[in-house]
């Protein structure tokens, strides 16, 4: 009996369409005629000792030997005493059988279409005497069907016909197409038809693959000839199915639908008004001005008019107003033409004119997108939150496809990138708080774009009102210059007036400001009294103010307005107390110079002028030690051999550095002041003036550099370039002679370095250097 579970349950996935029983054990072997016993499947009943089918899909046959199925007998007790033995169609070259184990391969791919079923037969045998321990037994090999045969019509082209002025849904032929997979079996063969071109003139019955009409009036004087693509896709037309082709080329076959002296007018509905569409004429064998024609629309038309042309005696067609093919697609008007010179001897009996029919038929253009408004007006709050709602626009591609349209907003309307629009619903959404303070209105242009055909743009403006929110306080109109007249006798019958003060406030409430000023009830001196317009009154409590007691009044003002929510601010008035002559005219405001009082004794006087004193000479005494003060030497004793360390301590560019300082100068003090430059800054000139002379003696040198140290150290904004200079100067007379290598040997294996170690302290470190370097002392 076979063995193989993963064989059942493809079996099963084959046969389930056709039970409604759940793939469980039970009914697995209910429909084998098995049954579970003991944790083990047993030997099938009355149906032989093995199964007599197999399935294999064709994709995996031949894939390597694949597998196909198992043969096994309850004789094989797994000694390896049973063999097993396969014949039929394609044993031993389709199919081979492992002898001990009884595994069925097949040996290569296997296609369906080629050959769908194979018969073979078992034997079961004794290795050793090959008698037959079980009857043979028949049993078949089905290939199963994969999707990979595309669906083929029997022509790559068609020819059929149909009248015109056809109604919709007149059948114009039937085209269909076979497919080479199992039309049992799935959806591998299930085909479904679609049309990919002559939309909207034709449409295609999905399931069995008839062409008919879709679209009414289709004229053959307008378009006689139509190429239409039919598709056949298998797997029911889902995603990953095959498909195949085939042209029909459709040809409207005439009918007797223009009476005598008609005409046919094709013009596009882009056409400007005033345009020509289309030249008529009417046939007349005379000559000269016996010849000549008027012509004219009978009863008049609202889209169309006809004027003369007198050179060729054509009638012209033109626009009185445009034309939209997604409203009307055809028109049809009669004409009228006559003579405009009669001769009066054959006027009786004969009719100079002529009537003739014309129809119009408008040709469909892609139009830009259009806009339900415009301008669009919309208003928002400020201090709204970014990503708030602000407002919608809408377009339509105004085509009969109406093809799908998406939205951005021309950024160089929108510098500060406050809004943004959704590309899919046009929904216009703020990206940052708005302030009606900095800006009342913001124009925006938001362009419309079909998505298909990206050169047809459509551009509205948007115009977004701020409107107002109470966020900011009434303040001063303006600063106050405020005094009060001192010595002024106390006032019994009214307080003295000071001054007017009004207020002033960003914000724009729909009433109206309406401004409350108030005071601390609480003040002494002062009192505010509100004049009902926005201004008030600051008036005296008192009198006899005086310079002496107080020379100025800080006055805090609080000023609210009437919005919502309420806001307020409390602005300072400053008031000073003034000398004033007998008509309240200022005089002076200075504060006077008052007597000492007499809490100050001439005792406290004198201590105070003695601190003064003191600290003065204290000041002058650490002035007077700074100066004499000296500067303490950078080297202590002569024997310190650490002076290199921290006198030069930046080695500076060697002998190859010529913009550092010139020895010539050193060499030559004489051109020292008429050559001054400045090593700190890039010098005017490129090449600048330098003379080199003999030394005259070694003191000028000497002199010269201590009167510049001099110099330099007493002057305060000199730079501390000096060091670099002062000491480039060895000497002449030198036993150490020159340190360049300028003049120095092509090697340094040439050179001796053993006089350095007599040369002092000063040099013992550079000897050590040298000397451990030589050559000989390495050996």
């Amino acid at each position: 009996m076979i063995t193989n579970q993963a064989l059942l349950l493809l079996m099963l996935s084959m046969l389930r369409p056709s039970t409604a029983l759940p793939f469980t054990p039970e009914n697995i072997g209910n429909l084998f005629g098995m049954a579970e016993s003991d944790g083990r499947i047993l030997q099938r009943s009355k149906r032989g000792w093995m199964w007599n089918q197999f399935f294999l899909l064709e994709e995996y046959a031949g894939n390597d030997h694949q597998y196909v199925g198992k043969l096994h007998s309850n004789m094989d007790k797994g000694d390896g005493s049973v063999k097993y033995v396969l014949t039929g169609e394609g044993a031993g070259t389709l199919f081979l059988i492992d002898e001990k184990s009884g595994d069925i391969h097949a040996t290569k791919r296997l296609d369906r279409e080629e050959k769908a079923m194979y018969t073979l037969i078992a034997k079961v045998l004794d290795r050793n005497t090959n008698a037959e321990l079980e009857p043979d037994t028949e049993f078949n090999i089905k290939i199963h069907d994969i999707n990979d045969n595309a669906p083929k019509f029997a022509r790559e082209i068609y020819f059929a016909s149909v009248p015109e002025m056809s109604e919709v849904g007149t059948s114009v032929v039937t085209v269909t197409a076979t497919d080479a997979d199992d039309q049992t079996y799935g959806n591998s063969a299930r085909l479904v038809y679609s049309i990919l071109q002559g939309q909207p003139y034709f449409s295609v019955d999905s399931e069995n693959g008839t062409i008919k009409t879709a679209l009414p009036g289709m004229d053959r004087e307008v378009k006689e000839n139509y190429q239409v693509v039919i598709q056949a896709k298998d797997m029911a037309g889902q995603m990953g199915g095959l498909s195949g082709t085939t042209t029909v080329s459709i040809t409207l076959s005439d009918v007797n639908d223009s009476p005598p002296h008609s005409f046919r007018v094709t013009a596009v509905e882009s056409t400007e008004i005033g345009g020509a569409i289309g030249h008529i004429k009417a046939d007349d064998p005379d000559v000269g001005r016996n010849a000549e024609m008027e012509y004219s629309i009978v009863g008049g038309h609202d889209i169309f008019n006809i004027i003369t042309d007198q050179t060729t005696q054509e009638g012209v067609i033109l626009i009185k107003k445009a034309l939209d093919y997604e409203s009307k697609r055809d028109y049809e008007f009669r004409v009228e033409v006559k003579n405009t010179y009669l001769d009066a001897r054959f006027i009786h009996g004969l009719q100079f004119k002529d009537y003739a029919t014309v129809k119009v038929t408008v040709e469909d253009v892609d139009e830009p997108p259009v806009f339900t408004r415009s301008p669009y007006i919309i208003e928002v709050h400020e201090d709204t939150a970014a990503g708030s709602f602000v407002g919608v626009v809408s377009a339509r591609d105004p085509d009969a496809d109406n093809k799908p349209v998406k939205y951005s907003i021309d950024r160089h309307t929108d510098l500060e990138r406050l809004f943004n629009i959704d590309s899919v619903n046009g929904t216009i959404t703020t990206l940052k708080a708005l302030d009606r303070e900095m800006s009342k209105w913001h124009n925006i242009s938001v362009v419309a774009t079909e998505i298909s055909n990206p050169r047809q743009t459509t551009r509205v403006p948007v115009f977004i009102k701020v409107l107002d929110v109470n966020d900011n306080a009434p303040e001063f109109a303006m600063s106050y210059d405020t005094f009060v007249c001192e010595n002024v006798k106390t006032f019994t019958l009214k307080p003295q007036l000071i001054q007017t003060i009004s207020a002033v406030d960003t914000d724009e409430p729909l009433v109206g400001h309406k401004f409350v000023f108030s005071i601390s009830a609480n003040n002494p001196n002062f009192t505010i009294v509100d004049r009902e317009d926005n201004t008030a009154n600051i008036v005296t409590r008192r009198g006899g103010f005086s310079r002496r007691e107080m020379s100025m009044y800080f006055l805090p003002i609080v000023i609210s307005d009437n919005d919502y929510p309420i806001q307020s601010s409390t602005s300072t008035l400053i008031v000073r107390v003034c000398a004033c002559d007998s008509h309240g005219n200022m005089q002076s405001c200075n504060p006077e110079v008052l007597p000492f009082s007499d809490g100050l004794t001439t005792g406290g006087l004198v201590a105070i002028l003695l601190c003064v004193v003191i600290l003065l000479m204290i000041v002058v005494l650490f002035a007077a030690l700074r100066r004499q003060r000296k500067k303490e030497p950078l080297i202590i004793s002569k024997e310190d051999v650490r002076d290199n360390v921290v006198s030069y301590n930046d080695e500076g560019g060697g002998e190859e550095d010529t913009q550092a300082f010139d020895i010539g100068t050193l060499r030559n003090p004489e051109v020292m002041d008429a050559n001054k430059l400045r090593r700190d800054i890039i010098p005017e000139m490129l090449f600048p003036f330098r003379r080199t002379s003999p030394m005259k003696d070694n003191t000028d040198v000497r002199d010269f550099i201590n009167g510049r140290l001099q110099e330099n150290d007493s002057d305060p904004t000199a730079p501390p370039y000096d060091s670099l200079a002062t000491y480039a100067y060895e000497g002449t007379g030198s036993l150490a002679e020159s340190l360049s290598s300028l003049e120095s040997a092509a090697t340094e294996g040439d050179q001796d370095y053993d006089y350095l170690s007599n040369w002092g302290p000063q040099f013992k470190k550079l000897a050590e250097m040298y000397i451990v370097k030589s050559p000989d002392r390495e050996t």
